[in-house]
């Protein structure tokens, strides 16, 4: 890959994500940007562009954390510094891996130099790198959880703690916070959807002569990055110089009483939770007027901010889609307008200029070195677009296709109907102790969590265990010739704290979609059971996946992803009719796991059969259903995998064969009315004593 970084003012379109970018580099104080979109669409190639933008940066020689000779960080570990001369540097941009360790995030401690000689030796991480400059995320999203909580603290604090058994070490970390993520591979939870100050939704262009121009500035900057670089210098001196002028004014920009009214109504009216919103629309409606060179906050500051600071605040759970409605934000701002008009005169459009379109107006966005195209076009575009595909009442599948009673399996298909409302569940876990990702749902040995013992380190020390250290260590300090207080500590006394945490599991759902559920009542309240489960996993940080089988058959109608909502829209679309494949369903589970086990064999599964548990069709196999899915049952219990039956069986009269299916899967059956919160007690016991029993069977049957 080229070291020359794809200009930014060539990055034509996206016009929501590069001014998001542009006021954040005005005014760091924004918050940072989180960018939501599709693949290729030029989210890292704009972000990377950026660094080129930002003014260079006064630093003390040799400090390692980026202090200024003018203010240097009175408790910089690598201080105290003198106030004197410094020497000017590029802003960095530093991009933070999804694999990383919270050591490499905010740095690590030399621990045994810490016990033995009582000295703070310590490496400093990317927060120190990044230190006013750029720390740049891709794929946010897919980041541990415990690494954003530690990556936002600092954001929002402008410093970054390092605490490890009684030694601190602490530094400035103030820098522009940018993610980048793909909706599809999972949601961010709404508490740190918060703490990004702006959001942008992008996507590519669907015009035909905006994706040539994409492609066509692709290809040009491939064939010669430098020279390519090298033609558009002068609108990047310009997009530069425009960025230092607006720093400068920002602070003699005025934000009046109208303008915070403007925003105190437009907070309240979309009901955003908390005081965060009010903040970083007074901050972003601020550097909106600098960026376009003018003292005063207007009503069209306060709407751009609006649509760039709220649509992600307004989320309470994965299946809401993002987004402002703008004729309620117009009725809002309409009640209070500006009182007069601002006599300063306009600036002269430049190039990121009201138009958008950048130094080249024939041009559409590049895809950058990412190989996507950019552009949007503006009905698109933005966090306050209208409501997308996925917001618009869905066409029912079954309506729009008619198959025939042998592609169905013996029954006519009916239209899709819509879940019940979602309740609260119980939690179901894996039995064991796991090792998988971090999550909330089963127990397992984690980095984070109570500390249940030590060990010897395996590679790289990450968490101490003091106490065990010291007793490695105590036998052998006559040995090594101790003749003061301190301790002598040697490489082979460190012990490693072993915790235990919660995991997030792979939870499958297997959905019976035959004519026996298609009741329309009955069928809306297991969707909204299995909804009901989905935003449970969302909330467990699961991988979820999805089959169904009616007809003759099953379907894999989700492959396990992080996304929920996904799953929740192919749930919403589910027709219903035909006969009962059973054993398919099951099947097809088990060849599901079995690919998913060696994608990542870390991640224990939790298998959630939904059905009423009669099997009427055999499908391709052949043979009696009722056998094959009990066999096909037994199969899933040998491999241990963990297993909850929800009988959907309704009416006086009951076959309780959903029973017998749990029986066979090792797992408990519950009803839909017993997967509530309050009526769902014993029911994590039941899973692991199910399965317990289970396996000392098979071992009893192999024995």
């Amino acid at each position: 890959m080229s070291s020359v970084h794809f200009p930014f003012s060539a990055v034509v379109g996206q016009d929501d994500l590069r001014l998001a970018l542009l006021l954040n580099a005005v005014s760091p104080a924004v918050g940072g940007v989180l960018v939501r979109g599709e693949k290729g669409t030029a989210k890292s190639t704009a972000v990377r562009a950026l660094s080129a933008l930002l003014p260079q940066v006064d630093v003390v020689p040799g400090c390692r954390f980026s202090c200024a000779p003018a203010a240097p960080d009175p408790s910089c570990p690598d201080g105290p510094h003198q106030h004197g001369l410094g020497a000017l540097r590029p802003a960095r941009m530093v991009e933070l891996p999804v694999g990383a360790s919270e050591d490499r995030l905010v740095g690590a401690l030399d621990i045994e130099r810490a016990l033995a000689e009582g000295v703070k030796a310590f490496e400093p991480g990317l927060l120190a790198d990044a230190h006013r400059g750029i720390l740049y995320v891709d794929e946010v999203n897919l980041l541990h959880d415990h690494l954003v909580d530690v990556l936002l603290d600092a954001a929002a604090m402008g410093a970054s703690y390092v605490e490890r058994e009684g030694v601190s070490v602490r530094h400035a970390a103030r820098f522009l916070l940018v993610g980048t993520m793909n909706p599809e591979e999972g949601e961010l939870r709404p508490q740190l959807l918060d703490r990004f100050g702006l959001t942008v939704e992008v996507a590519a262009s669907r015009e035909p002569a905006q994706r040539v121009e994409v492609v066509r500035r692709r290809l040009a900057y491939e064939d010669d990055p430098a020279g390519f670089a090298t033609r558009w210098a002068g609108d990047e001196h310009e997009v530069r110089a425009r960025v230092v002028a607006a720093r400068a004014l920002l602070p003699k920009v005025s934000l009046g009483d109208t303008a915070l009214l403007q925003i105190a109504a437009t907070c309240a009216g979309f009901e955003v939770d908390g005081m965060r919103a009010d903040i970083v629309m007074a901050r972003t409606a601020t550097a909106l007027a600098a960026w376009a060179g003018r003292t005063e906050v207007r009503k069209e500051d306060v709407r751009q901010a609006a649509l760039l600071a709220l649509p992600h605040r307004r989320r309470r759970n994965p299946f809401d889609a993002p987004g402002l409605d703008e004729d309620l934000l117009d009725r809002i701002l309409d009640e209070f307008p500006d009182e007069e008009p601002d006599p300063d005169p306009e600036p002269e459009p430049g190039p990121e200029g009201s138009d958008g379109n950048g130094p080249d107006d024939s041009g559409p966005g590049d895809g950058g070195p990412d190989g996507g195209p950019g552009g949007t076009p503006p009905q698109e575009s933005g966090p306050g677009a209208p409501a997308s595909e996925a917001e618009a009442p869905q066409t029912p599948q079954g309506s729009e296709q008619q198959p025939s009673g042998q592609e169905n399996g013996g029954g006519p298909e009916q239209a899709a109907v819509r879940a019940a409302e979602p309740f609260r569940t119980k939690m179901l876990s894996v039995p064991g102790l796991g090792e998988g990702a971090s999550g909330r749902r089963s127990r397992a040995r984690t980095a984070h969590g109570r500390t249940t013992g030590a060990q010897r380190p395996r590679g790289h020390l990450t968490k101490l265990h003091l106490a065990a250290t010291i007793q490695a260590a105590a036998p052998h300090q006559k040995a090594r010739g101790r003749s003061g207080r301190g301790l002598v500590v040697r490489k082979d006394d460190l012990r490693q704290a072993t915790r235990e945490g919660r995991e997030g599991n792979l939870v499958l759902f297997v959905v019976d979609a035959s004519g026996s559920m298609a009741a329309r009542q009955r069928m809306s309240a297991v969707k909204g059971a299995v909804l009901s489960l989905l935003l449970d996993a969302y909330q467990r940080r699961d991988k979820v996946g999805l089959i169904t089988f009616r007809g003759a058959g099953a379907q894999l109608a989700l492959p396990p992803t992080s996304s929920v909502d996904a799953a929740a829209a192919r749930l919403e679309q589910l027709p219903t009719g035909g006969r009962t494949p059973l054993a398919a369903g099951l099947l097809t589970a088990h060849e599901t796991l079995r690919i998913e086990r060696l994608r990542d064999p870390s991640r224990r599964p939790l298998l959630v059969v939904v059905t009423d548990g009669r099997a009427t069709s055999a499908g391709a196999l052949g043979g009696d259903p009722r056998e094959l899915s009990r066999r096909s049952a037994r199969m899933l219990a040998a491999e241990g995998v963990a297993s909850v039956v929800v009988d959907c069986e309704s009416g006086p009269v009951r076959l309780g064969l959903a029973g017998v299916l749990a029986a066979d899967l090792g797992g408990p059956a519950v009803s839909l009315d017993g997967l509530r919160a309050d009526s769902l007690a014993g029911l994590v016991k039941n899973v692991r004593t199910a399965v317990t029993s289970q396996s000392s069977h098979t071992n009893r049957r192999a024995a």
